[in-house]
């Protein structure tokens, strides 16, 4: 490991963690995971509740640092604490205020829980209008105007955020194909996909088999693929024209949609712009609006 040379930036590191990820132990695969979809909680936890929130121990973390030729984790560390100060002025006295405001909560009742679940939200969207790249987004919109059909897959957690897809560019007058699981046809649908279409799918941890099939066919195919999930480690990654990675924040009872809904509203929002030729109060009909 001595002769290993530790990444410089944070970029860097990311760039090294993504080409040795296949390579990983089970739990350096945790870490690796975990600091590429939390950057910001890397920056300001210490490195026992980094090690928790992966579920192992604190000496592997230190461990996994050393195999990136650091000479432990705080050093590591170092990368994202100075990409959050340059990046993000400011940033870090927020994630440490919503910190301690959940640390904090004694409310138990139901409205704690609202709470608790607005708080962890109100961080996720100012994370993605932070970090979503505006080409990828301009990029994703040209795939789905220029595309003579969408494809959508999406299953368990995801479904909702793909039946949403299903309407509104329905109602926007895309044709679309919904690549639902019932019935046990949606491989061979997928089959069905050109290179003129575009595939968009959505899969979070932890991964469903049948949407991570149906991309990496696809991709062998050269269709366009356009893939949101939570994190550029995901299955997902490899075969995306355009990503989308929107990391997770952790809950207690389960992990919100409001980031990943308010993310492809946006996508359609932008399509409707471009079809109906109007950057200004582009309109998405409704049913009884027609």
């Amino acid at each position: 490991m001595q002769n290993v040379k530790a990444p410089g930036d944070y970029e860097e590191l990311i760039h090294v963690i993504h080409n040795r990820y296949d390579d990983m132990s089970k739990s350096y695969r945790k870490i690796a995971v975990y600091l590429t979809q939390n950057p910001n909680d890397v920056a300001v936890l210490s490195v026992s509740a980094i090690a928790d929130r992966c579920g192992i121990h604190a000496s592997s973390s230190v461990r996994f640092a050393q195999s990136l030729g650091y000479e432990g984790f705080k050093e590591l560390q170092a990368l994202f604490q100075r990409r959050l100060s340059t990046a993000a002025p400011g940033f870090e006295a927020h994630i440490k205020a919503v910190e301690v405001e959940l640390g904090a909560r004694v409310d138990r009742s139901e409205v704690g829980f609202l709470r608790d679940v607005v708080v962890r939200d109100i961080a996720s969207l100012q994370d993605i209008l932070r970090d979503i790249s505006p080409k990828s987004l301009s990029n994703a919109v040209s795939l789905l105007e220029r595309a003579d059909s969408v494809f959508l897959i999406g299953q368990l957690r995801s479904a909702p955020l793909v039946e949403f897809l299903r309407y509104v560019l329905t109602m926007l007058g895309k044709r679309c194909v919904l690549l639902d699981a019932g019935g046990g046809l949606a491989t061979h649908i997928a089959r069905t996909i050109r290179k003129k279409d575009v595939l968009l799918a959505v899969s979070f941890r932890f991964y469903a088999n049948e949407v991570v099939n149906v991309v990496e066919d696809a991709a062998r195919n050269d269709v366009p693929i356009i893939a949101l999930s939570d994190s550029t480690l995901s299955p997902l990654a490899k075969s995306a024209r355009v990503l989308f990675a929107v990391p997770e924040h952790e809950y207690t009872f389960s992990r919100s949609l409001a980031a990943p809904m308010c993310l492809v509203h946006a996508l359609m929002v932008a399509l409707a712009a471009r079809l109906q030729k109007n950057n200004v109060d582009p309109r998405i009909p409704t049913v009884t609006g027609q």
